[in-house]
Formats: structure tokens, C-alpha cells, sequence
């Protein structure tokens, strides 16, 4: 899958803000927690099955292979019979880590408070 630039559209919506464009890389179904699992460290295709009930083998390969695409994950194959394959992080893929962490700290406050809690963010003031 071709890398989008900041004046291509993407389901009709033009990337020159660095929100669109970040999310067209990781806000596909399943690539966050991809992504998550990565920050633990490499996996292998079983450990992410195992990690990630309900996706298919299918769907998981197509993700990775869409954020390798992307470059924020790299693909080792070692020479062995059968052949063993990793999945990492790369540096690209490591500059996720804060959105990750806000994503962590938000969903533990909501699992504390619930969703409906009086937000805590800057983004409280401009009447969102």
C-alpha cells in the first residue's frame, strides 16, 4: 500500500492535517492493537493470534503488511525449516509510544470513572 502524502485524499478526506494523516496510518480496525502488543516487543504471528482473540490470520497479516508498508514495523525472517518470522517496531513505528500512552491513560480513567466523566484535557475549555 502506497505511503499517503500530505495532498493525496483518503476516503475523500485531504491529508494535510497531521491528525488525518496520522490516523490514516493506525486508525485501521485492529493496527492500534497491533501496535500495542509491539511495544512489548517482537511477536510472532501465534503470539499475536493469542494476544488478540477475534482477529483472523488473514486480517492480522494484512495489518502487519499495511504497517510495514507504512514503516512502522519491520518483518525478520530467519532461515530455519519452517521458516520463523518477527514482527518489531521500527523507530517510525516507536513514535506512536505517547498516543499510546494518552490511549492507556484515558481508558484507565474511564474504566475508574466511566466514559461519561467531566473531562481533564486543555481541549475542556474550548466548549468540546
Amino acid at each position: 500500500m502506497p505511503h499517503p502524502s500530505s495532498d493525496q485524499k483518503i476516503d475523500g478526506t485531504k491529508l494535510n492535517c497531521p491528525v488525518h494523516l496520522v490516523l490514516s496510518y493506525i486508525g485501521g480496525k485492529w493496527a492500534i492493537l497491533i501496535l500495542r502488543e509491539l511495544f512489548e516487543g517482537s511477536r510472532r504471528t501465534n503470539e499475536f493470534l493469542s494476544a488478540l482473540p477475534g482477529i483472523s490470520t488473514k486480517t492480522l497479516t494484512a495489518r502487519l503488511r499495511e504497517l510495514e508498508s507504512y514503516g512502522l514495523v519491520s518483518r525478520r525472517v530467519f532461515p530455519e525449516v519452517p521458516p520463523r518470522v518477527e514482527y518489531s517496531l521500527t523507530a517510525k513505528g516507536r513514535e506512536v509510544q505517547p498516543i499510546m500512552a494518552a490511549f492507556n491513560q484515558v481508558g484507565q480513567q474511564w474504566l475508574v470513572h466511566g466514559p461519561d466523566s467531566r473531562p481533564t484535557t486543555l481541549y475542556e475549555s474550548r466548549g468540546r
